[in-house]
């Protein structure tokens, strides 16, 4: 006779309706400093709630659609808002975030510790999380990643009822119930999403145009979220092709043990199941359009009538059962040898 039933995950969880009595897709922004009042900014890492012309940059957003059954997921992002991103994940069924947390820290670590191999890493790591990982910022938790999400999520429970926010809080209501949440960012922000994900364990990563850090070793950590968690798409042009970067950081996170590296132009969804997903499609030779195309938005490929090219690919990075995978190929022993 059994003892004890197992452990509920956040899969378990019945997802709440909405209940909204005039359904619609909802756009909610709100000031981080008026949200908390510990919030400071950080005039070292040129991190302040205003510029200098004194335009807000401490604005947060949120979106969530009440026409379309809800998933249960949380989407934090953490680059810039785009209206043509967020929009999509409210069709998704998805609810998302933009936080604003103190990530300008690039121009202030000496090239020495930038490429020592475990300073990018930590860096990233201090400013998801608020806690003291590197000598070479202090980034307090009411200004990291974790914190700002989780009290813009209690602003929105507050004011806006009709969205369920709720349901993303922990158990004990003091933070965010991180297996309900898909970290994803571009860039900058993949590399940190993926960073943190390793050391907290999320629903979902979606990383577009990186994961990066090539001189890092974290990539290769014992993960607290599973390599088929992962999910990778950049342009073959980007710069981060160039030394092998992403191929680097796919394969040291495992992701090919999912399935091979899949041109998604040239084939259909569920892309093999993979994790690891590029386009080719014309960028006029152009590496910086390349690596922000893989965003809805101006530079992503169209086709002649004006739709975008990559609707089904950016449905399955979000969407796509984190169960279903495809089978495991061989390291690619070229990859960082560039």
């Amino acid at each position: 006779m059994a003892c004890c039933a197992a452990p509920m995950t956040a899969a378990d969880v019945p997802v709440p309706a909405y209940g909204d009595a005039a359904p619609q897709r909802y756009h909610l922004t709100k000031r981080a400093s008026d949200i908390d009042s510990r919030a400071r900014e950080h005039p070292a890492i040129d991190f302040r709630f205003t510029d200098k012309e004194g335009k807000v940059q401490d604005l947060q957003h949120a979106v969530v659609d009440t026409r379309v059954a809800p998933r249960g997921r949380l989407v934090v992002w953490l680059m810039g808002y785009g209206a043509p991103l967020f929009d999509r994940l409210g069709d998704y069924g998805l609810h998302a975030i933009q936080v604003h947390y103190a990530n300008k820290w690039f121009g202030i670590i000496p090239t020495k510790a930038r490429d020592d191999g475990t300073s990018l890493g930590k860096m990233r790591l201090e400013a998801a999380t608020g806690q003291d990982f590197t000598p070479l910022a202090s980034i307090p938790q009411p200004d990291g990643m974790m914190e700002r999400a989780y009290q813009f999520v209690r602003w929105l429970a507050r004011e806006h009822p009709q969205g369920k926010w709720e349901q993303f809080f922990s158990a004990d209501r003091q933070g965010l119930n991180w297996e309900k949440v898909i970290i994803a960012g571009s860039s900058h922000g993949a590399t940190t999403a993926a960073r943190f994900a390793v050391h907290q364990r999320v629903d979902r990563v979606v990383a577009f145009c990186g994961p990066r850090d090539q001189l890092e070793s974290w990539q290769g950590f014992p993960s607290a979220t599973p390599s088929n968690r992962f999910f990778g798409f950049s342009h073959v042009l980007d710069g981060g092709w160039t030394g092998d970067h992403y191929c680097r950081s796919w394969q040291m996170l495992g992701l090919h043990q999912h399935g091979a590296i899949v041109d998604v132009d040239s084939s259909q969804p569920p892309y093999g199941n993979s994790r690891r997903l590029t386009t080719h499609f014309d960028v006029k030779g152009d590496a910086k359009r390349a690596h922000s195309s893989v965003v809805p938005g101006g530079a992503s490929g169209k086709d002649a009538s004006g739709k975008f090219l990559h609707e089904a690919v950016w449905r399955y990075l979000f969407t796509h059962p984190v169960e279903q995978t495809g089978a495991a190929v061989p390291v690619d022993p070229d990859c960082g040898k560039k």
